[in-house]
């Protein structure tokens, strides 16, 4: 049969099943054929922190939403405009998010009474007016899978694991995405078991064909490709993004990279990724606890290579006392940071930012470290390159700050040209750096390993083994230059000034902040940092699209803050700061600048929501100005059933 075409702007949806069902894989198809395509994308991936959690509960649901459109998108989306859902938990967890008119697609295979009994539903929702605000629908997916592969003699259980693969198929025509990048990755993943390899295969396309020939689907949407500036692209995770940043940040300096790391989520994939890239000189070393990986890093360091420590927050407080080490020796290490839901465990798996004053103050003494955070997934190639080339230029510890959201979540990458990437001059010591008289009276050349560089207060590196340049550095405070033990208190407080005067000098070669105030008119200014870029940027847009004047920046450098972010603060007569924690950039700002900003404050383990920070953003103008918007509309092009959802 003959079927309609439609055309929208953008769509978000939202794939969920059990931990066992593939969601992640599915996802990931999906949002690789949309890359394949040229649309602009953003994911968010959603599952537990158990292995396994019990199967048919909430607490198992595994989600991945993807949001794709035909121009710049910023964040995963609010809300998705369709729900792919395999059982009844993932239904019950997922409907409290759809807007009025969302499309569902559900297998009702599992819809069971002892099913529905663990989703907590004491009937079935699909045989009820439940579902009535929705476009639902609703078939046994698992059954006609198994029907599809039943040529390749799998056994039942087998047949419907392939039933992931059939409600992608589906997904894939009713939006128009290319099929030969899933048909490709299937045969390759699966070339050792053809008969999984065809059953997967098939299940893929019997998906497609359902949509394409059922009389349940008469539309068909289209997505076209985005506009981007001419290069070569691809589709990238913040973790995969991060490990080439840090391969590039070893290559740019010369410097052989050593990863010191113990797995912890969500940043176990950097230290799976580095692995792969031996050529390249990298080193990793998997070690026993957090503790013996940074001190294998910081040992890595001190014998000339660029070393890197990768964890999250509870990682962070194990390593605290090395970290403290790395600050006194002065030698250059990467610390990343990918920020996790908190205290304790807390939510492994979930997305937070309430480590920025942990990385700020988290060691004794006074002890600075530099603080870098990327702003996206993408651009946590740019900020690793930054990172190593703070530390090997000031010869100091820095701390990366990703988080889950930018970790697992991806977006297009336009792959850099080499000639535009930074050089790091390691500048190593060659040579004695000091003249003194001995006994005799004889003037002799020593290595002061404290001397430092006039520009960046860095302090030489000398290579263990370079004849001429022995020296002792450690834990106990060192006397200026020379480097003996020192406990004279004159002594200690110069150093430790030192210590911060070298880290205060970095904003010198920081670049102006981008102040994106397009009239130049607006009086509310909306800071953030990290991953809430995203959420801000989508509801400024919102906020301006309404009539209203309001001015973004971002920092990408937290320690020390860029030069000109005081004048710019106190040229706004509000500012809001928004955050995943409780008010951490918020408490540094006003203690630094002595501006009353206005904290936006939610730590759900969830990404910020553009439409409810766009609410807050007006709220604000409206109290700081007296303008009132004249929309609330975005331009969101979504099905006609659903164009009163705001994104």
């Amino acid at each position: 049969m003959t079927k309609q075409v439609k055309q929208l702007d953008r769509v978000i949806i939202r794939f969920a099943g059990d931990s066992g069902d593939g969601m992640q894989l599915t996802g990931d198809r999906f949002t690789q054929e949309t890359a394949s395509f040229g649309n602009d994308l953003s994911t968010l991936p959603n599952f537990p922190a158990e292995i396994r959690a019990p199967q048919g509960t909430l607490p198992g649901v595994s989600s991945f939403q993807v949001h794709f459109a035909d121009h710049d998108i910023l964040t995963p989306g609010d809300a998705p405009d369709v729900l792919v859902a395999m059982n009844p938990a993932a239904l019950r967890a997922n409907l409290g998010d759809l807007p009025k008119g969302a499309t569902i697609v559900v297998d009702s295979h599992d819809f069971t009474s002892r099913n529905l009994s663990k989703a907590g539903y004491t009937e079935n929702p699909l045989e009820t007016d439940a579902l009535a605000e929705f476009a639902v629908h609703s078939y046994d997916l698992t059954d006609m899978t198994v029907e599809a592969v039943k040529e390749f003699g799998l056994s039942r259980k087998d047949a419907g694991r392939a039933k992931n693969m059939f409600a992608l198929g589906l997904v894939s025509w009713m939006y128009g995405r290319p099929t030969e990048p899933t048909v490709t990755f299937l045969e390759r993943r699966f070339a050792k078991a053809p008969d999984i390899r065809d059953a997967n295969v098939t299940a893929f396309r019997a998906g497609w064909y359902f949509g394409e020939t059922t009389e349940a689907f008469v539309v068909q949407y289209e997505v076209k490709p985005a506009p981007m500036p001419p290069g070569v692209y691809r589709n990238i995770t913040g973790n995969l993004a991060l490990a080439y940043g840090l391969v590039a940040g070893s290559t740019q300096s010369g410097l052989p990279l050593f990863l010191g790391s113990y797995p912890i989520t969500p940043a176990s994939d950097i230290l799976h990724e580095l692995s792969k890239h031996k050529r390249f000189g990298v080193t990793t070393f998997q070690a026993e606890d957090e503790i013996a990986g940074i001190g294998a890093a910081l040992g890595a360091s001190f014998a000339g290579s660029l070393g890197v420590t990768t964890t999250s927050g509870p990682g962070i407080a194990l390593k605290s006392e090395t970290i403290g080490l790395a600050v006194m020796t002065e030698l250059p290490l990467v610390v990343v940071d990918v920020q996790r839901g908190g205290p304790s465990t807390g939510l492994p798996t979930k997305t937070e930012q309430a480590d920025l004053l942990q990385a700020m103050f988290g060691r004794n003494g006074e002890s600075p470290v530099p603080i870098v955070a990327p702003r996206s997934p993408a651009d946590c190639f740019d900020a690793a390159v930054e990172a190593a080339r703070i530390a090997v230029t000031y010869r100091t510890p820095v701390m990366l700050l990703s988080d889950g959201m930018l970790a697992n979540g991806s977006e297009p990458w336009r792959i850099p040209e080499v000639e535009d990437l930074p050089r790091i001059e390691p500048g190593f010591a060659t040579e004695p750096n000091h003249q003194t008289t001995n006994a005799k009276g004889e003037t002799v050349e020593e290595f002061w390993p404290y001397l430092r560089d006039e520009d960046t207060l860095a302090r030489p590196w000398a290579v263990p083994g370079t004849k001429g340049l022995e020296h002792r550095i450690g834990g106990l405070e060192k006397g200026d230059g020379h480097g003996n033990i020192s406990y004279d208190p004159t002594n200690h407080d110069f150093m430790v000034r030192t210590r911060q005067a070298k880290v205060d000098r970095i904003a010198e070669s920081l670049p102006p902040l981008e102040v994106d105030d397009p009239s130049g008119k607006a009086r509310v200014l909306v800071l953030g940092w990290g991953s809430t870029y995203g959420p801000i940027g989508a509801a400024v847009r919102r906020a301006r699209t309404a009539g209203l004047e309001v001015a973004q920046v971002h920092l990408r450098h937290l320690n020390p803050f860029p030069q000109d972010l005081g004048d710019i603060l106190k040229s706004y007569d509000a500012v809001m700061v928004p955050e995943m924690n409780l008010g951490q950039l918020s408490m540094l700002l006003r203690a630094r600048y002595l501006v009353d900003v206005v904290g936006y404050n939610y730590v759900r383990g969830l990404p910020l929501k553009a439409a409810e920070l766009a609410s807050a953003i007006t709220d604000l103008v409206e109290a700081t100005t007296g303008e009132t918007p004249s929309s609330v509309s975005d331009g969101h092009q979504a099905p006609a059933a659903v164009k009163e959802s705001v994104r």
